[in-house]
């Protein structure tokens, strides 16, 4: 994963620089308008209140069968604040996050689901608590999960228990699509999940290289349009391999941050 170089010097003017936002999409089209929307409001409130210097939205287009790629190349058209990134195939999940961060310029870096699984008013609290806390990583969960059904409850349960037990880690929620991260944890952090394990494993190879991640709670909006293929066999077969590979990574990790 190459990570781009930031525009400018992080905090020059006394904020926090510039602000990335990715959403990885394949088949988005009925949200990808909201997305983007949402996006644009709350970082240009960011602006002005001088959390940040700028900001920048990217679509990753997962080899989108439907209208997302077409339609986010037209957004990119009407404002350059607005990049695209084209998968010429599907990539997954884990495709999507790492060319995310491979096209990210920012200085902070979010990203999250086309749905809008939290609003987005919420990255505010996000980036005060990281300036606050002087945290790396902001890792939101879940406050209430019942509007996503109870299979998928159950399965998130098991997840959740199996990643703190194999890896140690305390963090809830760990594959919730809502992580702001500093520029330096992606210049030392490699991620390697092609499938849904990405957001654990980010997590996972964060807290081993020492950086300080903080969590918050938000209020959840279950998805309404399209299909989620996350408690599909394929999926949980695919972040079971990726699970066991990364066990065997973690060996080579050394702290780069003060743990």
């Amino acid at each position: 994963m190459t990570i781009q170089p930031p525009l400018r010097a992080r905090g020059a003017h006394g904020d926090l620089g510039l602000l990335s936002v990715f959403f990885p999409m394949w088949n988005e089209e009925a949200y990808l308008h909201r997305a983007v929307g949402a996006a644009s409001e709350v970082c240009e409130q960011l602006v002005e209140a001088g959390e940040i210097s700028g900001f920048e939205i990217i679509v990753v287009d997962d080899a989108s069968t439907d209208g997302t790629g077409r339609l986010a190349d037209e957004l990119a058209s009407a404002d350059p604040r607005v990049r695209v990134v084209h998968h010429p195939h599907n990539r997954k999940l884990g495709g999507s996050i790492k060319s995310g961060f491979e096209a990210a310029r920012g200085d902070l870096v979010l990203y999250t689901d086309a749905d809008l699984p939290f609003e987005m008013i919420e990255l505010t609290r996000a980036v005060r608590v990281l300036r606050t806390y002087e945290a790396d990583v902001v890792s939101a969960y879940r406050l209430d999960r019942t509007g996503e059904g109870p299979r998928r409850a159950v399965y998130s349960f098991g997840y959740n228990w199996l990643v703190r037990a194999m890896f140690g880690t305390r963090v809830r929620d760990i594959n919730f699509a809502f992580k702001l991260c500093r520029r330096t944890v992606l210049e030392h952090v490699t991620l390697s999940s092609e499938g849904s394990f990405i957001d654990a494993e980010l997590i996972i190879r964060a807290q081993r290289s020492g950086f300080e991640i903080v969590q918050i709670g938000v209020d959840y909006f279950p998805r309404t349009r399209g299909v989620s293929t996350l408690s599909s066999f394929g999926v949980i077969r695919t972040m079971l391999r990726e699970m066991t590979t990364l066990r065997r990574d973690l060996r080579s990790v050394v702290p780069v941050a003060p743990a």
